[in-house]
């Protein structure tokens, strides 16, 4: 696809192949442990694995069977239990959840009622079925869902349940440290990608001055050079928050990073391994992201930098869907949909570079930016206050770009995610940014 599809059975297809991909991965994950593994909470950050599974089952029937098609409730006596707002997911193991195996039998008959609704469904006359968006949304929340149960395949203890390949070896990067992004204004969000959800609509002009960003997310190598000289131990790196945390927990390096034997060794979905040193450096906190950019010189580009980096044309003035234009990702571009289980080498697919040509602005890892979360002018909470507007003005910060756990459904340019700034178990990485100076008309040449 070349550009948002408008025409009503393009979106249909869309909408089944996005559906059907969701529940495949849901599939894998609930299905590569035994059930024991998904009634247990492995994290008091995670609910356990079958709440997951029901609770997507749930919001698919609430959308599509009810609100999109007027039919009443399966199992209206559930509702509370999977409704994320009224349980914390430290709570949610003590709940009187569905089992395994009725788990897994609730999602499937909703999922045989859903397609039947989108077979019968016109997409037009309503906010919710234009371009099919209730569906479109619902793929998405499922992959979300998908997301943070690989996150809990990565916290819980015991042999690795998953596997896949590696991705494919590249050549090491010789591009320029970082690009010049120019100053002036673009366009930011969207008002028109069909299933884009509120928090990124609607589409307004934003004056950002010029400025420089990596080419690349920050390495594990990098990252090392900021251990290694003191970073976790020099307050004047750190916010007073930060630095907080720090001492509270006694951090030394990333998530999952211990040091044996002279090197460091990660934990990686239940296996150990010597931390990688061209990937993009995972699990880390936006304050960690923040420290390591003061001690670099450098600092975390805003959320406006970044989509402008990532989505802006400087010679046609145009705001693409993705980096390298509006066609869909594809493996060629990014790092997406679980493909694979880590970030590709730093510079790694050219294919998916920008006009400006910034690297692995999609897919790899998700990545820290300096800004709040809030609305955006014009905002208005749709198809409910609980997804966006609920979280805005609180200490989250927005995470641009998706990652190797996130599925292109779930995925673009305009793509909002948001966390508190303490959280390191997400597959969170980042890149650095800098003013440019009054003089400044190029970046640097690679050294």
């Amino acid at each position: 696809m070349n550009g948002p599809a408008t025409d009503p059975e393009a979106l249909r297809e869309r909408a089944l192949a996005a559906l059907l991909a969701a529940r495949d991965r849901t599939t894998l994950l609930t299905t590569c442990v035994e059930d024991s593994e998904l009634t247990a909470q492995h994290s008091p950050l995670m609910s356990p694995l079958v709440w997951d599974l029901a609770h997507i089952g749930n919001q698919e029937e609430q959308w599509l069977l009810r609100a999109v098609a007027g039919r009443d409730a399966m199992r209206p006596e559930i509702d509370p239990l999977y409704d994320a707002f009224e349980h914390p997911r430290s709570e949610r193991p003590s709940l009187p959840l569905l089992a395994p195996a009725e788990a897994r039998g609730y999602a499937a008959e909703v999922r045989g009622r859903a397609l039947d609704v989108l077979e019968k469904t016109p997409f037009r006359g309503t906010p919710l079925t234009d371009a099919g968006f209730a569906f479109g949304m619902i793929a998405q929340h499922e992959q979300q869902h998908d997301e943070t149960m690989l996150i809990t395949h990565q916290l819980r203890s015991g042999p690795t349940s998953l596997t896949a390949p590696d991705p494919e070896p590249s050549p090491p990067f010789a591009g320029p440290d970082e690009v010049l992004v120019p100053g002036g204004p673009f366009t930011m969000g969207t008002s028109t990608e069909p299933w884009a959800l509120d928090n990124e609509r609607p589409a307004h002009r934003r004056l950002v001055p010029p400025f420089f960003i990596d080419t690349t997310p920050v390495t594990n190598a990098a990252y090392q050079r900021f251990i290694d000289d003191g970073g976790y131990e020099e307050m004047r790196w750190w916010s007073p928050a930060g630095w907080a945390m720090v001492r509270q927990n006694n951090l030394r390096a990333p998530l999952f990073w211990r040091r044996e034997g002279g090197q460091w060794l990660r934990r990686h979905f239940g296996s150990v391994e010597p931390v990688p040193a061209d990937e993009p450096v995972l699990h880390v906190s936006w304050y960690e992201a923040d420290a390591y950019a003061r001690w670099a010189g450098r600092r975390l580009p805003s959320e406006e930098e970044w989509e402008k980096a990532a989505r802006h044309d400087p010679v046609t003035d145009r705001s693409t869907r993705y980096p390298w234009g509006d066609a869909d990702p594809t493996p060629e571009r990014a790092n997406l949909g679980q493909r694979h289980l880590r970030p590709a080498p730093a510079g790694s697919y050219p294919a998916g570079e920008s006009p400006l040509g910034v690297r692995q602005l999609i897919g790899d890892v998700w990545e820290w930016t300096s800004s709040d979360f809030l609305p955006y002018p014009g905002f208005a909470a749709f198809p409910y206050r609980e997804y966006s507007d609920v979280f805005f003005g609180g200490d989250y910060k927005v995470l641009r770009g998706g990652a190797f756990s996130v599925d292109a459904v779930a995925c673009r340019g305009t793509f909002r995610n948001w966390d508190h700034p303490v959280r390191r178990q997400i597959f969170s990485g980042f890149r650095t940014a800098r003013d440019a100076g009054p003089t400044e008309t190029s970046a640097p040449e690679a050294v």
